[in-house]
Order: C-alpha cells, then structure tokens, then sequence
C-alpha cells in the first residue's frame, strides 16, 4: 500500500487565528506538526495542503513540502481529497495542523487496521482517548465519540455522549483525537457528497461518513498530547515541550 500524509492548514481559525503560525519553542506550530509527521518515518510523503501562502512559505522555505489549494473548502477533508484526487496513493493520513506532539505509535497503530482488513470492510479510522475529567468532558470543544463492541463509532458529540443518567454502569468517556486515516476512495466520495444535518448541528465532519453510512474504525490510544486551540493550549505546550 502507498500511504502518505496530509496535513490541511487553514491560517485563519475562529477560536485563535493565525494559530498555525504561533511560535512553539523556536519553530511554528505547523512546522513542529509537519516534522513530527515526517519524522514518523512511516510515510511515503509527507505533504501541508493549505489556503493560505503564509503558511505554504513557511513549509517550502523550511524544506518540506507543501500544496495550495484551488478552491474554498469547508473542512480538512474536503481540502485533502483535492489534493490527493490525481494521486498514486491508497491510504491517506489526516494529521491536523495543529497537532505538534502527533506520535508515531498511535499513528502505526492506525495504519495497521488497513493492513489487517483484507476484505475491504473499513472505510476510515481514527483515534480516542479515554478521558475521565468531567471538565473535559462537558467541554463542547471536546469532541467526544461512542462506540459498538468491536470498536466502530456509533457517534460523535461536542455534548457529553452518552447522557450519565445513572452513573455507576461503568461507562467510559472518549474523546476524539482528530487524526484520520482514509481510503483514498472514502475520502473522494466524502468530497462528492453534500453536507447533512448532522454534521452542520455539531461541524464535526467524519458525522459525515455515518450519515452516509460509511465504516469508522476507532483506535484507542493512550498519547493525549495538547491540540492547539486557543492561547492557553499554546502556553501548556510551551511548558511541556521537550
């Protein structure tokens, strides 16, 4: 299989703009996310696919590479299925940009459910972490994701899911890590198909594939690591950058 990352980079996001050129212990974020991804060293490329020049300088000048888009997108999704629709490749890794302590175990461990599938049962997959504070888990920032028992998602939430109306049946709280891996065919048809309710209640975009009736495979992981979405997630990732 020729697998390879994409990284989609929008320079203005609601909560913090410019985010992704925020200065993280002497690099920006998204040069920090790109070299993380790269240095994985289980990708055949590495590629940013942005709209913004910004950013696209940033990568081309610091050696790595990047793609423009050619259109306005909605999301990371519809970014990434421009750019990889004329390329050679079977499965696409969707690190977000704004993810520089992305590691290479969880994103292994994503690749290896393609590997396994030999019937072709699964269209994408992703990652969760259990999470236990109750502050994260009401936090509508938090994307949180519920599943069957082999691990598919049932749903995704910025509401805590499922509802506690009894609080000792051992439910456990996940939240979604915002790394997809794609087959090349998931993520085109994703691009072809018009938005649906759900998705613009909660603009959360794998609702997408369920409403279509796609297959998610969930991959627990134990690596929480820091997004960066707002100033503060910045500072925590200064102090704890290594």
């Amino acid at each position: 299989m020729k697998i390879i990352s994409m990284i989609p980079a929008r320079y203005s996001a609601s909560r913090f703009p410019g985010k992704l050129m925020q200065d993280l212990a002497g690099k920006t974020v998204i040069l920090r996310t790109y070299e993380a991804a790269l240095a994985t060293n289980l990708f055949d490329g590495v590629f940013v696919v942005t709209d913004s020049k910004i950013i696209y300088d940033e990568i081309v000048n610091n050696g790595g590479k990047a793609i423009m888009s050619k259109k306005e997108h909605d999301c990371g999704s519809d970014r990434i299925a421009e750019a990889v629709e004329f390329m050679d490749v079977d499965i696409v890794i969707n690190v977000q940009g704004d993810e520089p302590f992305t590691d290479k175990e969880s994103l292994a461990k994503l690749i290896e459910v393609f590997k396994e599938d030999h019937n072709k049962n699964i269209d994408l997959a992703s990652l969760m972490v259990h999470i236990t504070d109750l502050d994260e888990i009401n936090n509508p920032n938090t994307v949180k994701v519920i599943v069957d028992q082999t691990n598919f998602a049932l749903y995704f939430s910025r509401s805590p899911i499922p509802y506690p109306r009894e609080n000792n049946v051992g439910v456990k709280y996940y939240k979604h890590k915002g790394v997809y891996a794609f087959r090349k065919e998931a993520i085109l048809d994703f691009y072809k198909l018009p938005m649906q309710p759900l998705e613009a209640s909660e603009k959360i975009e794998c609702i997408r594939y369920l409403e279509y009736g796609k297959r998610i495979k969930m991959v627990e992981t134990d690596v929480q690591g820091i997004e960066i979405d707002t100033p503060e997630d910045l500072e925590r990732a200064k102090k704890i950058w290594p």
